[in-house]
């Protein structure tokens, strides 16, 4: 067994709950704004690994029963548009801890069900790694790479800061955290994420 994979699997927790995620420290207007990017970024990433869309996004909310929390796809929208790095003004707005916990339940559950998925990407790349090839090299990763940049710079503010290498490490760093996300106590590994990079910009 691949030694992150090992990882992401070992300490098997309970269904995810609610309630699991109560803990969470005042958060001043930059953290918010830290943890808001991090969490449009995760589904960022299951998109464009996975291909899919608002509609299965809607169709967790549901089976987690989280209607109230995210209703619609304009709802859904609203949520993600309050990262600030998007682009456009109009459905921006303050994320709470409830709506942050909702989103962050709805994304580990999506990782769990695409988990094959993630862990074959994984797996790719720590071969590559091994060998000292690079990621486009393969067609997964080279895929995923691809439409997750193009989908970055296609809904963020354009940023001259940002390159294309800056773009694929971020996109394969998201796809490891992703491993660690789809395993039993991926919630809460998630939810201490927040926590622990509200303080880090991205």
């Amino acid at each position: 067994m691949l030694k992150v994979m090992h990882l992401a699997a070992k300490s098997a927790t309970p269904n995810s709950h609610w309630e699991d995620l109560n803990h969470f420290p005042a958060a001043n207007s930059v953290q918010w704004d830290n943890i808001k990017t991090q969490l449009d970024l995760v589904l960022l990433s299951l998109e464009t690994l996975t291909g899919i869309g608002s509609e299965a996004m809607l169709s967790a909310a549901i089976n987690l029963n989280l209607e109230s929390k995210v209703p619609d796809r304009v709802a859904l929208w609203r949520l993600r548009q309050s990262n600030p790095l998007r682009k456009g003004q109009g459905g921006r707005k303050n994320l709470d801890v409830e709506e942050a916990r909702s989103l962050v339940l709805i994304s580990c559950y999506l990782a769990k069900q695409h988990q094959e998925l993630i862990r074959r990407g994984v797996g790719l790349l720590e071969q590559i790694a091994a060998k000292n090839q690079k990621p486009h090299q393969i067609a997964l990763l080279g895929d995923y790479i691809d439409t997750f940049c193009n989908t970055y710079q296609e809904r963020m503010e354009e940023d001259e800061k940002i390159s294309t290498d800056s773009l694929t490490h971020l996109a394969l760093k998201l796809l490891v955290d992703l491993l660690f996300y789809s395993a039993p106590n991926g919630h809460r590994r998630l939810w201490l994420s927040l926590i622990d990079r509200s303080t880090k910009q991205f």
